[in-house]
């Protein structure tokens, strides 16, 4: 008889697994994807030559299936006994809020200024959750993030999205 200490496997599998924060956030990846591949194909999907509004759901949600199945999987050699919390001892509460405000940022900052503005706040918003980062460092990443946004998403995808909705310039 084991005592309610010990781990109980079921097939091969020890049940302080599902006690592991890599094996649920593998799950939520998991199911994000599941939901993008099952909902992508309803739309047109088209060809790789002539890809349709369905193309990048679908490929992107068999990926994430992928990348939720290989971070979970790193739960199992996670020893007993560590890595159990499902939040951390500590959270960074601050960091949180700043990655969580950064796309909400994205939105206010793009429908009033356009791209380049959206961008920069963005990546401003979300640098300041790292405890190390500097008012500095946090506007230079923000700078090179938004000028290599800017170039490949209006410039070479040709996002129909204006760069900068202060100025009408014909280049931008």
């Amino acid at each position: 008889m084991s005592s309610s200490h010990e781990p109980v496997h079921f097939m091969g599998l020890s049940s302080r697994l599902f006690r592991k924060r890599d094996f649920y956030a593998g799950l939520l990846i998991m199911a994000f994807g599941l939901l993008f591949a099952v909902k992508g194909p309803s739309y047109n999907v088209g060809t790789l030559m002539h890809m349709g509004p369905g193309f990048l759901p679908t490929a992107l949600g068999v990926l994430l299936v992928g990348l939720g199945i290989a971070i979970a999987m790193t739960a199992i050699p996670v020893p007993d006994g560590e890595d159990e919390d499902i939040l951390p001892a500590n959270p960074e509460w601050f960091a949180w809020a700043c990655i969580l405000s950064s796309p909400i940022a994205f939105i206010v900052f793009g429908s009033i200024g356009g791209l380049a503005p959206a961008t920069f706040a963005c990546v401003f918003v979300a640098a300041l959750g790292d405890k190390t980062a500097t008012w500095l460092g946090c506007f230079g990443l923000s700078a090179v993030i938004c000028f290599f946004g800017v170039s490949l998403f209006h410039f070479v995808l040709q996002i129909p999205m204006p760069v900068l909705k202060f100025f009408t310039w014909s280049i931008l």
